[in-house]
């Protein structure tokens, strides 16, 4: 397959809006070689660095921000949204050849797609969650085509093409279970619980295991921890896990996290459209916790489709470590207790493996490529 030119992946503030963006790459790497320029335009935030640098990719951090009603924000949303806006028309300018934009949806893309549109470069908007915000709705309007990776609840007066989500190689899990787990230090016979608060941690999910483990460390007899506990909480989780007498790997992040999917007999998880995605693809029984603070609830909206399947449960996030042990605790010591339901979990998300979401971006955009995608 022929193609040249510049291909800009806008989005970032969370390892949910980069890690699509990353399987899309790698799909396209796949199909072209370098053919083909890849720049992700990101924010300013350390996760995008620490993620894109561990990757390979190549990078430009925007100074957009994120929209606000407080007024000091708003001036500052305002002003990031021209700055990162004069950026992606100085970058696509400089682009002798064709160009195309993918927006990974959240406050990055709108800048970046505004620019590409008063350039006429080709916009192909990529909706994460089941709920689009602000920001997807705003970008919806305003792109040349519109994919999401699920079916979505609201997104304007714009019509989504459902694609499924593009998940990297990172993602997915490198070996069997035995492998996995001694590359982690993990026993290879174990059953292993896998506890995740996304890409920068989660203090209620945190506060939650270790309190379960407080309470109740038989309940976890037969079985060990892999604990993505988030940069600041690390040292407390480990203690607590040590205390409560559980052999535990714990991490701040974790790059190649298949092998965290791949090691794990059960997992604790946010329900990002990334997180549930990545759970699915692995094929692991999770017990999802969707952030609590959202207004429109999007992370419930994007685990329901397992749920109703009886592929995953779900559980509120209470906040209150007390409130959570009687609650997600139950439903949690429950599906540790039960190898027969994790195995008919198993069994249900082998039946909706999902679609090689990546291949099919990829040749989304080499197609507006090859059609003469810039000026």
């Amino acid at each position: 397959m022929n193609a040249s030119g510049l291909i800009v992946m806008a989005g970032g503030g969370s390892g949910g809006h980069l890690s699509p963006g990353l399987a899309v790459r790698e799909a396209v790497e796949a199909r072209v070689g370098d053919a083909v320029r890849i720049v992700f335009a990101c924010s300013e935030r350390e996760i995008d660095r620490v993620m894109l640098t561990a990757a390979g990719a190549t990078f430009r951090p925007v100074p957009a921000r994120p929209p606000s009603l407080r007024p000091d924000r708003l001036v500052q949303f305002a002003r990031g949204f021209r700055a990162a806006r004069r950026a992606a028309v100085d970058m696509l300018r400089a682009e002798t050849g064709r160009s195309a934009v993918l927006a990974l949806g959240g406050f990055v893309s709108a800048p970046i797609v505004t620019a590409a549109r008063s350039l006429g470069v080709p916009r192909v908007l990529l909706n994460l969650d089941a709920v689009a915000g602000r920001a997807n709705r705003f970008v919806a309007a305003r792109s040349t085509l519109v994919l999401s990776a699920v079916p979505v609840v609201r997104l304007g007066r714009t019509t989504a093409e459902v694609v499924g989500m593009p998940i990297r190689r990172a993602a997915r899990a490198p070996g069997d279970a035995a492998t996995c787990r001694a590359a982690l230090g993990l026993d290879p016979g174990t059953d292993t619980l896998f506890i995740t608060g996304a890409s920068q941690g989660s203090s209620s999910i945190n506060a939650f295991v270790t309190a379960l483990a407080r309470a109740d460390p038989s309940l976890f007899r037969g079985w060990q921890v892999i604990h993505l506990a988030g940069a600041s909480a690390c040292a407390g989780a480990e203690a607590a896990w040590a205390a409560a007498g559980i052999r535990a790997h714990v991490a701040p992040f974790m790059h190649e996290i298949g092998r965290a999917w791949g090691a794990a007999s059960l997992a604790v998880s946010r329900a990002g459209a990334n997180s549930v995605a990545e759970a699915a693809a692995n094929r692991v029984p999770t017990l999802f916790l969707p952030y609590p603070w959202h207004r429109d609830r999007h992370q419930a909206f994007n685990v329901q489709p397992l749920v109703a399947a009886g592929a995953a449960a779900v559980a509120e996030d209470r906040v209150d470590p007390a409130l959570m042990l009687g609650e997600a605790g139950a439903v949690l010591g429950a599906l540790m207790g039960d190898p027969e339901a994790r195995r008919a979990m198993v069994d249900r998300l082998a039946r909706s493996a999902p679609a090689d979401a990546a291949t099919h971006v990829a040749d989304i955009l080499l197609g507006l490529l090859r059609a003469g995608g810039s000026r």
